[in-house]
């Protein structure tokens, strides 16, 4: 569906799904991400996706820059992922057993990621995330774990926690359900305030075992940390014998094949994968020196154990996703996909007369609704998200599905075309030319 159809959008059969759904599961969604609250209205359900696009119930075709919120970094049903996966299912679905896929995920991990030594599969981003943060207090014997506000690292309990009014605040619960036991751990200090971050080690240094961040913002739009940030946080948990754990679940393979550690020349001590890393199926990973590493069971102490982890479906679609981004690499041409649609965005909103900023790192992008250059959750909470709830209606009624929150990037993938850029930029330009109108 291109612009010109923007007035022939139906979703009736979305909205009946949704009625439905909302009787069986809690907001009719298995993931709140999905429900469109932060955009109003009622979600789409989708039947297929091919290559770059998305097919809903009622038939609509949608551009697709979520990409499953990232692991569909060489698009749909990509056919090496295809074809891995029917091999592995003739085999079978899963053992609790070992198998060599999966020793053959850990080696294409260990060989990308500079900083990995050893690493242990998982089930999910939250899974590695929850699990990483275990093995730092068990490997330091210390409780403390410093998170940034903005930055997401799954639904684990301590770290679903908030800031208070103060630059380092011991984290208080933002969950019902999360105790204050659990959350009191914690310290939450703004992302690229290196003077908190000092002041913090310097007066709580030994009791903290470790410093979670992402190295580049995907969960508040795409943020990217200052090199004297980086430098701070390396040296600090060096000096202090914390441990420097880099989420990667969304940055891994995506920004480069090593990651944004290898964009930003950064070596943590453990780092977070999931995604891509999966080719889209449920699966984590986590991993880092071979010393701290060892300390899992059954090798050490910690520990952590999962059923399905490594499940012989994951593993093939993993391994497939990374043969395919080392044997043809696609990150000269995200970029240039990805740049293209940063300049059109840019102009258009500027044409139109929109407060806005654009952050762009590789194929992750975010269109701020915020005049300034957001650096940290401060700044990014003042973006206009009502605009942005309106840009977002006005694009899917033209085909172009983006993420359905401001605090969400967008991600373009290696089955995008120059046209479908152009289309959706065709498209944003309307839709921002409308609110440049209304906001005159």
């Amino acid at each position: 569906m291109d612009s010109t159809h923007a007035a022939e959008l139906t979703l009736e059969r979305s909205q009946a799904a949704f009625q439905n759904a909302q009787k069986l599961m809690p907001g009719g969604v298995n993931s709140p991400a999905r429900a469109f609250g932060a955009v109003g209205g009622s979600p789409v359900f989708f039947q297929s996706g091919e290559g770059a696009y998305l097919y809903d119930l009622d038939g609509n075709r949608y551009t697709d820059y979520i990409g499953s919120w990232g692991p569909m970094i060489l698009g749909h049903g990509h056919p090496a992922v295809v074809a891995a996966l029917e091999q592995a299912i003739s085999r079978g679905t899963s053992f609790g057993a070992p198998t060599e896929a999966e020793s053959e995920l850990a080696e294409r991990i260990i060989e990308a990621v500079a900083s990995v030594e050893k690493v242990r599969l998982v089930n999910s981003g939250t899974e590695a995330t929850m699990s990483a943060i275990r093995l730092a207090r068990g490997f330091t014997g210390r409780d403390t774990i410093i998170k940034f506000a903005g930055n997401y690292h799954g639904h684990v309990d301590s770290l679903l926690v908030a800031a208070g009014s103060s630059a380092a605040t011991l984290g208080v619960p933002s969950s019902p359900g999360v105790t204050a036991g659990t959350a009191q751990d914690t310290l939450v200090l703004e992302y690229n305030d290196v003077a908190s971050l000092e002041q913090t080690f310097a007066e709580q240094g030994d009791t903290i075992a470790g410093v979670i961040f992402e190295p580049i913002v995907g969960n508040m739009g795409v943020v990217r940390p200052s090199e004297e940030f980086c430098t701070a946080l390396r040296s600090l948990t060096r000096r202090h014998g914390s441990l420097l754990i880099c989420d990667e679940v969304m940055t891994g393979f995506r920004v480069a094949f090593g990651g944004a550690q290898q964009l930003l020349g950064l070596q943590p001590d453990l780092t977070t994968l999931g995604k891509i890393v999966g080719g889209g199926l449920p699966v984590g990973a986590y991993g880092g020196r071979a010393d701290v590493m060892d300390q899992v069971l059954p090798a050490g102490k910690v520990f952590q154990a999962g059923t399905l982890s490594g499940n012989p479906l994951a593993t093939a679609a993993g391994c497939a996703t990374l043969e395919v981004l080392k044997s043809d690499p696609p990150y000269e041409r995200l970029e240039r996909l990805a740049a293209r649609l940063e300049s059109g965005l840019h102009k258009a909103a500027e044409s139109a007369g929109v407060s806005h900023t654009l952050a762009r790192v590789g194929s992750m992008m975010t269109l701020f609704f915020h005049a300034e250059p957001v650096t940290n959750w401060p700044l990014a909470s003042q973006c206009d998200t009502k605009a942005f709830a309106r840009y977002f209606w006005g694009l899917l009624h033209r085909g172009v599905y983006m993420p359905c929150s401001q605090y969400e990037a967008l991600f373009v993938s290696a089955a995008h075309s120059e046209q479908d850029i152009d289309n959706t930029i065709a498209a944003a330009a309307e839709v921002l030319s409308e609110e440049g109108s209304s906001a005159g």
